[in-house]
């Protein structure tokens, strides 16, 4: 009994410590991506796809790992040494130096760990974009049925009403008589007429407000572009920051769209993605003019503007500063793009219609503190406001002229 027990006891010390290790390695493998994705995207990538650098797939079987410690701390002191290995990558990649990277051995075990078996990712399923209108019964609608309910009720006991004083009045000698002559009362009756009348106004006026209040409203415009661009691949996956692209968001009215010299920050030597290949990047050099292979532009080349679809517009009477609330407001993009971290074809996320940006500023508080653009607003507003949140509508968010002048 005593060794019985001895051999379940030691069983369960074994399967404790194989979970364990077990969560170890996963905790592994996931630092290991996020040190990864902080310092590796920019060149490379976890496939065979080819960026700046070549592609990571495999590369802990192909290289021993003190050797891959070697380069990634010092790429250069390694081609010096007269390592054949560094020399074929160096010359093979265009004499590219690599940063150097110098992380300590626990972190150069989880990126191993991380490079060795990655994650696969499975792509979402797509649903179809469906707007607030469209999920449920529109507030135009549920008003209509409203209306048309008391319409009815007030109709059918005026009619009882109208049709019991005047049947009392006639004489019938059958059923069948009595209910021609209700018949006849019925459609006889003006109520009946005003009814008719009533209904088919309320139905026409509640279809003619939804098409009048989704004039210009654009929720989901997704339109086809001449380069398929991925947010998901650029803003995602590789996590580029957008005003890396959208640089005038920050000091400007605009957010801009970004000039073929941007993508080639970048793209000058990544010339294949990993969804598309080359196709789509190619569209870019024969925009500009340059040769992938020499990586070197064209002498003389007719450029040719990449015609960019715009997706997101206001009304020409609508103004709107991106400075203001990138950089004052501190928004995210996201609060008015939506995920676009997530979308391989962007669409209009929001519906950028005045009640829109209403309620947003009724309810955004405002960050003052450590913001300088209120330096001079801050004491005022909190001697106004005591004990209140001070919304965007309190400083004059709701005003016409702000937004319409």
């Amino acid at each position: 009994m005593i060794t019985n027990h001895s051999f379940n006891y030691h069983k369960l010390l074994v399967l404790i410590l194989t979970i364990f290790s077990y969560q170890l390695s996963a905790a592994d493998v996931a630092k290991g991506e996020q040190i990864f994705k902080q310092n590796c995207t920019a060149c490379h990538m976890i496939t065979d796809a080819r960026l700046v650098g070549p592609g990571l797939k495999g590369v802990t079987d192909k290289y021993e790992k003190e050797w891959l410690v070697k380069w990634i701390r010092n790429s250069q002191e390694l081609i010096a040494s007269g390592d054949e290995r560094a020399i074929k990558i160096y010359e093979e990649y265009n004499k590219t130096a690599m940063s150097s990277f110098y992380f300590s051995d626990d972190e150069f075990s989880d990126l191993f760990a991380y490079l060795a078996a990655p994650p696969v990712e499975v792509e979402p399923v797509l649903a179809t974009n469906v707007t607030a209108e469209e999920s449920g019964i529109s507030n135009s609608t549920i008003i209509m049925i409203i209306a048309l309910i008391l319409l009815v009720l007030v109709f059918v006991l005026s009619s009882v009403k109208n049709s019991l004083k005047e049947s009392l009045g006639q004489n019938t000698e059958s059923i069948s008589e009595a209910i021609i002559v209700q018949k006849n009362i019925f459609l006889s009756n003006n109520a009946f007429k005003l009814f008719m009348v009533l209904f088919i106004a309320i139905v026409v006026f509640k279809f003619t407000y939804d098409s009048l209040m989704g004039v210009g409203v654009t929720t989901n415009y997704q339109p086809t572009q001449p380069i398929e661009f991925s947010h998901k691949i650029h803003a995602g996956i590789n996590g580029v920051d957008c005003n890396y692209c959208h640089t005038s968001a920050r000091k400007s009215k605009h957010s801009g769209i970004p000039s073929a010299n941007v993508c080639m920050n970048c793209h000058t030597y990544i010339n294949e993605g990993a969804v598309n290949g080359k196709v789509e990047i190619q569209k870019i050099y024969d925009a500009i003019g340059f040769d992938s292979d020499s990586r070197t532009y064209i002498p003389g080349y007719e450029k040719k503007p990449i015609e960019w679809i715009r997706i997101h517009n206001l009304p020409d009477h609508a103004y709107f500063n991106h400075s203001q609330h990138v950089v004052v407001g501190e928004l995210e993009c996201q609060e008015c793009h939506g995920p676009v971290e997530e979308m391989d074809v962007l669409y209009q996320y929001s519906e950028l219609t005045m009640g829109w940006c209403i309620d947003c500023h009724r309810e955004t508080e405002v960050k003052m503190e450590g913001n300088g653009y209120y330096t001079h607003l801050h004491e005022q507003l909190k001697e106004k406001y005591k004990g209140e949140a001070i919304t965007v509508a309190k400083m004059g968010g709701l005003e016409c002229s702000k937004c319409h002048y």
